[in-house]
């Protein structure tokens, strides 16, 4: 029997292995560029998600403009000091129909508050203006501006004469510290009419200010609590004439 001797076939082994590394080659050439193409399309996806957040926070926010800051800047510290009269007829009214109006005062005005601050966050704009920063608020001679209201000046010998009502700073209504200070010294009867006399002087200021919000501004929210404030104190000024001609 003749033997044959198996010679290997070198030259078919090195073809098999170079077209092997020539695949693997561009197996990694497009797993490379498959990861480029990936970056690409995550950075867009991401910067498109920035742009599309920062329209919405800015839809949000709603457009408004400087008599929308000043609306709301002067309407949170006359709400806390509207809050801060409700609270002290709790333990010094004797009416009983005085003690229910400053409940609903509480309940109105304290979200309100939020919601004014909430509006100047969502503007960039500070809670409190700069000093100088407010305008005045006198609208005329009838009680509605800084000069104090003609309601209350003249209420019998309750301790309420002579009260500087709405002398307390630019904002329309607001009460001085020495009315606040003889508001929180009585008791009784005669804390139920000052309170009713000051209450009206503090929401006819609130009422100006909502109403030239409502001539000037432009947040449609804003301008909406305006008309809510307008509708609201007006009710309760008309209710407080009412008790305080009874008390």
């Amino acid at each position: 029997m003749t033997a044959f001797t198996r010679v290997p076939c070198r030259p078919l082994d090195r073809r098999l292995a170079l077209v092997g590394a020539v695949v693997a080659g561009g197996l990694l050439l497009a797993g490379c560029g498959g990861n480029d193409d990936t970056k690409d399309a995550h950075d867009g996806s991401a910067k498109g998600a920035t742009a599309t957040s920062g329209a919405t926070a800015s839809s949000a926010a709603g457009a408004f403009n400087d008599a929308d800051v000043s609306f709301a800047q002067m309407m949170i510290p006359h709400h806390e000091q509207a809050l801060e009269m409700a609270g002290l007829a709790d333990d010094r009214a004797s009416d009983a129909r005085i003690k229910s109006l400053a409940g609903r005062i509480e309940k109105a005005q304290d979200p309100e508050i939020a919601t004014l601050k909430s509006w100047l966050r969502d503007w960039g704009k500070p809670e409190k203006a700069s000093p100088g920063g407010m305008p005045g608020m006198n609208h005329g001679s009838d009680g509605t501006g800084g000069t104090g209201g003609t309601d209350g000046a003249n209420h019998g010998s309750d301790g309420t004469d002579g009260m500087d009502h709405g002398s307390g700073g630019a904002m329309g209504g607001m009460m001085s510290e020495k009315d606040m200070r003889k508001l929180e010294a009585a008791k009784g009867a005669a804390f139920d009419r000052a309170f009713a006399s000051m209450m009206i002087d503090h929401h006819k200021g609130a009422i100006a200010m909502a109403k030239d919000e409502k001539e000037n501004g432009r947040n449609a929210k804003a301008k909406k609590l305006a008309d809510d404030v307008i509708k609201n104190q007006s009710a309760e000024v008309t209710t407080l004439r009412t008790l305080l001609d009874r008390l």
